[in-house]
């Protein structure tokens, strides 16, 4: 039986005092992202010179004795934690996985980290009860289900819709779904997210079209309201609950389709697409968007690799669409209304 990193996230309900409590947190672990950023570019800019989170920590101390006392209103280890995470982003730069860092802002999303003091680690982390963080106490958390393991650390985020989550990763012991002796091929696509070789076919429910009419009609509400005024920042609330809804409705149809197909068969073979070029089709990107191609398979990946199934796969410039499964034919062309 693997052990593997399983992540979870629920949504907590912070009372009064810790709300005012987080907002301080993310503001003071924003300031401490952007000030430090601001400083490492400058000075590598102006003396060729290079900081790291343990150089730029003592800094953060005496900004807290000296010129930004308020910062020791915030947790310590969630200013270090922002610290690393920059030292992370730059070395994803640096190595040419990801853009140069940017600054944060207050109006998107917000996220701290904390990290759990393992010698006493049940004073800190009550399994299906209540959450104790510094500074924070016990946070009401909707428990969906229990964690078996126990997180070392602890993100606390912010969404968009005013919602808090709080997610972390444990060390669990996953045992393999019993053999079912099936073998399944699965081609992804617009008109069924997903197509089977069994003749199973998923449909497409098109979360975000279903939505698009209404997202339009208060979307545009928002461009003409005066930027900065309460009623822009309650119609802002409003444009961020429907895309939180559709997010939502796709996790969770992709969820339960990966499940199931896990399930269900020993061996998966999938399509190895190029999504990242398939979204440059203007035409299609927004119903190739809306499928979650990428988000599919890799969840089969991940799944597949806890519950002890294998997945192959075809070919990319593999004419699979076009072949026929019956006498192996090659059509040069094969539009929509012809295809089973």
């Amino acid at each position: 039986m693997p052990i593997v990193q399983r992540s979870y996230k629920f949504c907590i309900e912070p009372t009064h005092e810790q709300r005012q409590q987080l907002a301080k947190e993310f503001g003071c672990a924003r300031f401490v992202w952007n000030k430090a950023l601001n400083l490492r570019s400058a000075v590598h800019k102006a003396l060729g010179e290079t900081h790291n989170y343990v150089s730029l920590g003592r800094l953060v101390t005496e900004w807290k004795r000296e010129e930004f006392p308020w910062l020791a209103e915030a947790t310590a280890g969630c200013l270090t934690q922002a610290l690393i995470d920059q030292d992370k982003a730059f070395k994803n730069f640096f190595e040419k996985r990801a853009k140069y860092p940017k600054f944060k802002s207050r109006h998107s999303k917000q996220s701290i980290r904390y990290q759990l003091d393992q010698r006493c680690i049940d004073n800190n982390y009550l399994a299906g009860e209540l959450l104790k963080l510094p500074k924070l106490g016990a946070v009401k958390v909707r428990w969906s289900r229990v964690p078996a393991g126990t997180p070392k650390m602890v993100t606390l985020s912010k969404d968009a819709c005013g919602r808090y989550f709080v997610s972390f990763a444990c060390e669990e012991v996953v045992e393999a779904l019993p053999l079912t002796g099936k073998v399944i091929g699965l081609d992804l696509g617009v008109k069924d997210v997903i197509a089977g070789s069994d003749g199973y076919k998923s449909g497409n429910p098109r979360h975000l079209k279903k939505q698009l009419r209404h997202l339009k009609k208060q979307q545009r509400r928002l461009a003409r309201m005066q930027k900065g005024s309460h009623r822009r920042a309650k119609q802002k609330l409003k444009v961020a609950k429907i895309h939180a809804k559709v997010a939502a409705s796709r996790a969770d149809f992709l969820h339960k389709t990966t499940t199931e197909i896990i399930r269900n068969n020993d061996v998966i073979a999938l399509e190895d697409l190029n999504v990242s070029g398939m979204m440059k089709n203007h035409c299609l990107a927004g119903a190739i968007g809306d499928v979650g191609m990428y988000e599919f398979r890799r969840q089969i990946e991940y799944k597949a690799k806890w519950y002890g199934r294998q997945v192959i796969y075809a070919d990319r410039w593999a004419p699979t669409t076009k072949t026929c499964n019956e006498c192996g034919i090659v059509q040069d062309k094969i539009p929509l209304k012809v295809r089973e």
